[in-house]
């Protein structure tokens, strides 16, 4: 909206083409209608000729600011009439109508419908009183007939254009009100589209920090390993840059299938089946790689290992091991780790990576740490799993996953007394 220094230039072209009829008529009237003997009509030049086209020129001034200072303007349109009324001009008073009608259409658009409820009586009132004045003074008509048909006038010139100026009124707030939940949809699409962008950016920042977390932290034991062998066994340093080669290749090869499924909706990218079975492979990579860890298995004979647990699941449980000796290698070095997997449990699969306190310098990277452990409390809440992790008594650390079977999975047979969770 503009100041209300300055007319909307609208509402000007409005009262620009409102007074340029009236006027065109003001002239024309007396050529195109002479008349009547009983009929006054303001000849051009007449003193009242010439207060009507003021008249009409003040009125056309106060139109255009009528969205501006619309209360004033349109007491100012409807008031100017009354003056001119006492001149009689006759037949040419109904022409200052035409810029109250347009003065009424305007402040009915821009004014609240409870700031009418007077101001548009009041109009009517002025409206009224002019037309009985013109009358009284240029007819002979009984006060009764001038009355009504000063009433008849009124009605017209305020009732009638403030119909059609609610009407239009409504149907721009129904527009507007399409419009904004229009956008509202918008927003909310866009709010959906970036709510997935932002998950799958997470899943994307898990198996990243997945892969490299357990392949560099190989990496970085052996090159370690390699510095101290290099000059006291040369032969066992050759063997640890062989295996850091093969740890190299192994991360490029997993960022490929990563890309690979990221590229391809189909899925045609392959990549290792990671279960609960594998993580014997696992440890036994790990292991190789030089870190002190072992695997205990409890498990119910006749059973396979991770039986009741779905591939979403044993996926986790795969993640969280590998994160958990990848952390283990990167901030105790030299610990011995045991990985322990209590399948016995009817209800749950019980996993925990166990390290004790380094006994070597932990080996600086220079990275943000708290990743590792988000990812892995994300993907436990994404199967409905409980993560906890913390220190040990013996100044290590353990993390801790307990996994909920599949309820449609059939119920086990086996009466085993399942083990005590240790301190």
């Amino acid at each position: 909206m503009t100041g209300t220094r300055a007319p909307r230039t609208v509402d000007a072209w409005v009262a620009a083409v409102g007074w340029i009829f009236a006027c065109g008529v003001l002239v024309a009237l007396p050529v195109l209608d002479p008349a009547e003997p009983d009929t006054v009509v303001a000849a051009p030049g007449t003193l009242a000729w010439w207060l009507t086209l003021v008249t009409l020129t003040a009125q056309a001034l106060a139109v255009s600011r009528a969205r501006t200072t619309p209360r004033a303007s349109l007491l100012v349109v409807a008031a100017l009439p009354v003056l001119l009324a006492a001149s009689g001009p006759g037949v040419v008073y109904s022409l200052t109508g035409t810029l109250t009608v347009l003065a009424v259409f305007l402040v009915t658009l821009v004014l609240p419908p409870r700031d009418l409820r007077v101001l548009l009586p009041a109009a009517a009132l002025l409206v009224l009183a002019g037309e009985s004045i013109n009358a009284i003074v240029t007819g002979t008509d009984p006060l009764p007939v001038v009355l009504g048909s000063a009433a008849l006038q009124a009605l017209a010139v305020v009732g009638l254009p403030c119909v059609v100026a609610l009407a239009v009124a409504a149907r721009r707030e129904a527009r507007m009100a399409h419009r904004g939940e229009e956008q509202a949809l918008v927003r909310e699409r866009d709010a959906l589209v970036q709510a997935a962008v932002a998950d799958e950016r997470t899943a994307m920042a898990r198996e990243l920090h997945d892969i490299a977390a357990h392949h560099m932290s190989g990496i970085a034991i052996m090159s370690a390993a390699i510095a101290r062998q290099i000059d006291t066994d040369p032969e066992a340093a050759k063997r640890s840059v062989q295996q850091v080669r093969e740890q190299s290749t192994a991360v490029l090869d997993d960022l490929r299938r990563l890309v690979g499924l990221l590229r391809h909706d189909d899925g045609v990218a392959t990549r290792s089946v990671e279960t609960v079975a594998a993580l014997r492979d696992l440890v036994d990579d790990r292991r190789t790689a030089g870190l002190d860890v072992e695997l205990r298995v409890s498990e119910t004979p006749g059973h396979q290992l991770g039986e009741g647990v779905g591939p979403l699941a044993q996926l986790v449980v795969f993640r969280m091991v590998q994160e958990g000796l990848a952390n283990a290698a990167m901030h105790a070095p030299g610990a011995a780790c045991v990985v322990d997997v209590d399948d016995q449990d009817e209800a749950a699969l019980i996993v925990r990576v166990h390290n004790a306190a380094p006994t070597q310098p932990t080996i600086r990277t220079g990275s943000s740490p708290g990743f590792g452990l988000l990812g892995m409390g994300e993907r436990a809440a994404l199967v409905g799993a409980h993560l906890a992790y913390g220190s040990t008594v013996d100044g290590g650390w353990e993390v801790r996953l307990t996994l909920p079977r599949d309820t449609t999975h059939p119920p086990r047979t086996t009466t085993d007394q399942l083990p005590g969770d240790p301190a």
